[in-house]
């Protein structure tokens, strides 16, 4: 009997990327994968950024670098704002095999199969933020003290901590 895959999971930033980390948790369930502790180690290593500071992308770097001390042979996703702001800059970022956009990481499972540790730089899907039109509800759940509950996906008023709706923040953009 072969042994079932594995995933872990490291959130930064805000209490969205905790309930949709929490939901991309919840697919890989559903698909039989067993849920390890990040410093356990698994098969797959999924990251949800945060990009609203020069911090948080080098955080992002670190916690790559993190899960492939763990296990040199992962395989490791990376999505949340830093992935839709910087995806080509994450793609170079050695170790990581795949970068998921906004409209792309609650498909997550639909890019896992096609993965392969080749030398190189990670597999990009990442479109233009306001083309997203799926809404995906978020929550999470049984891993934190309160859970969340995610309403809406972006918004009109540019909070001024979102780096997202930046001018020129276009997917695959480089600074």
């Amino acid at each position: 009997m072969a042994t079932p895959k594995t995933v872990a999971f490291y959130t930064l930033g805000c209490k969205l990327n905790y309930s949709e980390t929490s939901s991309i948790g919840r697919l890989f369930e559903q698909a039989g994968y067993g849920e390890n502790s990040f410093e356990d180690g698994a098969d797959i290593y999924v990251i949800n950024t945060c990009s609203v500071t020069d911090f948080a992308d080098r955080k992002c770097r670190k916690v790559v670098r993190q899960a492939l001390r763990n296990n040199p042979e992962a395989f490791v996703v990376v999505v949340g704002c830093y992935a839709q702001l910087k995806p080509r800059e994450i793609a170079e970022i050695p170790g990581v095999d795949l970068v998921l956009g906004a409209g792309e990481k609650f498909r997550i499972l639909d890019y896992i199969d096609g993965l392969s540790k080749a030398p190189g730089k990670g597999m990009v899907q990442a479109g233009e933020v306001r083309e997203v039109r799926d809404f995906v509800d978020a929550f999470s759940f049984g891993d934190r003290t309160r859970s969340f509950l995610k309403v809406q996906d972006g918004c009109d008023y540019k909070c001024t901590f979102c780096t997202i709706p930046k001018p020129g923040a276009a997917a695959g953009a480089i600074p």
